[in-house]
C-alpha cells in the first residue's frame, strides 16, 4: 500500500509541477517577476578613452626588431625606424615575418619533396635498391669478417 502511495504522490506532484511550466511558459518556478532594466543615465561630457594600464608609450626595438621591421615592410630602411616603437607595431611586424617564414618553409618541404621524388625515379631508371644497397653492404662485412678470422687464423699458427 505504501509503494501505491508514493507512486501517486510522485504523480501529483510531477503533474503540478507540469502544470507550472505550462501556466507561465519557464523552467524556474521560484521567479515570475520580470527583470528592471536600470536606464544608466549619458556621461554630459565625453571622457577621454582609458588608456590601458599595461600598455607602454614607446618600446625601443633591438637589432632583430629593426630587421624585422624592414623585413615585414613598416618601414624602407633601418634609419626610418624611430628611437621609440610602439609594441603594437612590433608585434604586427614579428607576425608578418612569422607568416612569411612559414610559407618559405612550406615551399622549401615542397621542393625537397620534388628533388626526391627526382632522385628515386633516376635511381630506379639506374636499377638501384636499398635493399640491392643493404645486401651488398652486408657481403662486404661478411667478407672483412671473413679475412680478420683468417689473419687472426694465420697470427696464432705462427705464434705456435
Amino acid at each position: 500500500m505504501n509503494f501505491v502511495r508514493s507512486r501517486l504522490s510522485i504523480g501529483n506532484f510531477i503533474g503540478q509541477r507540469c502544470g507550472q511550466v505550462t501556466e507561465t511558459w519557464s523552467l524556474r518556478g521560484m521567479c515570475n517577476k520580470p527583470q528592471e532594466v536600470k536606464a544608466e543615465p549619458l556621461p554630459a561630457v565625453p571622457a577621454q578613452e582609458p588608456r590601458a594600464g599595461f600598455r607602454l608609450p614607446g618600446y625601443r626595438p633591438s637589432n632583430l626588431d629593426r630587421k624585422m621591421l624592414v623585413w615585414s615592410g613598416r618601414f624602407k630602411t633601418a634609419d626610418q625606424i624611430p628611437e621609440l616603437v610602439s609594441f603594437e607595431m612590433i608585434d604586427a611586424a614579428r607576425n608578418k615575418v612569422r607568416v612569411k617564414a612559414c610559407y618559405v618553409m612550406m615551399a622549401t618541404t615542397i621542393g625537397a619533396c620534388l628533388i626526391m621524388v627526382f632522385l628515386g625515379k633516376r635511381s630506379v631508371g639506374r636499377h638501384e635498391s636499398l635493399t640491392a644497397q643493404n645486401m651488398e653492404k652486408k657481403a662486404r662485412w661478411r667478407e672483412e669478417l671473413q679475412r680478420e678470422k683468417e689473419a687472426a687464423l694465420v697470427l696464432s699458427e705462427k705464434a705456435q
